[in-house]
């Protein structure tokens, strides 16, 4: 089992980079995807929640953009590793953001009583496949009627001659096994495929990835 807060005190530079997912810009500048809230799971030392909470501060994109330049999206982050989460507060800091950052185990972590976000992001969690399905199954319960899950992460048919991505394939990820967490969900996109990663010195060069984009029905 991978000692998170090992590597991130030990890392010289942020593992994954301080960028957000290329995924993640991209669902955000969906027509069709509109946020005020997101509740950003194994978000490490704080990437992709901190550029979610500054959209809305000066040429964002999304719903953030339409509330005004003061305010950006509401992120509520959880991560495993009390390192990441102390070194993300310090970056969102420095750089003016605010959010709610909690340091727990996600297998065990739960919400206050009846707490919803517009979309659950959860992006590169590579946890072995009965504790992201148990999750999964757990967190369409955080989303508001209307709401979205976003997912990236590394696929099961990844080719062990990518240049990064785990090798066991447990913790890899499978379209079909995924989609079948959420019934009744509208699949927005749900798809498989070759891309090259530019993100950190962890997650740099061509990879196998999915990529699965659903939303809640409305009530």
């Amino acid at each position: 089992m991978v000692d998170w807060d090992k590597r991130y005190r030990e890392a010289t530079e942020p593992p994954f980079g301080t960028l957000p997912s290329e995924y993640l810009r991209q669902v955000l500048a969906r027509s069709d995807f509109e946020i005020g809230s997101a509740l950003c799971l194994a978000d490490g030392d704080g990437r992709n929640g901190r550029w979610l909470a500054g959209q809305g501060r000066g040429g964002g994109q999304g719903r953030g953009q339409d509330r005004g330049q003061e305010r950006g999206i509401e992120v509520t982050a959880v991560d495993l590793s009390q390192v990441a989460t102390a070194q993300a507060r310090i970056a969102d800091g420095l750089s003016g953001i605010q959010s709610d950052r909690i340091a727990a185990d996600l297998t065990q972590w739960t919400p206050d009583e009846g707490r919803e976000w517009d979309a659950v992001i959860l992006i590169a969690l590579h946890a072995p496949w009965a504790e992201r399905e148990v999750l999964l199954h757990r967190a369409v319960e955080w989303i508001r009627p209307g709401g979205f899950f976003v997912i990236e992460g590394f696929s099961a048919r990844n080719p062990r001659a990518s240049e990064c991505g785990p090798a066991d394939e447990d913790r890899l990820w499978n379209v079909e096994k995924t989609l079948a967490c959420f019934p009744g969900f509208e699949v927005v996109e749900a798809f498989e495929g070759q891309t090259w990663l530019n993100e950190g010195p962890r997650h740099q060069g061509t990879a196998r990835m999915v990529r699965i984009l659903v939303r809640k029905p409305a009530e």
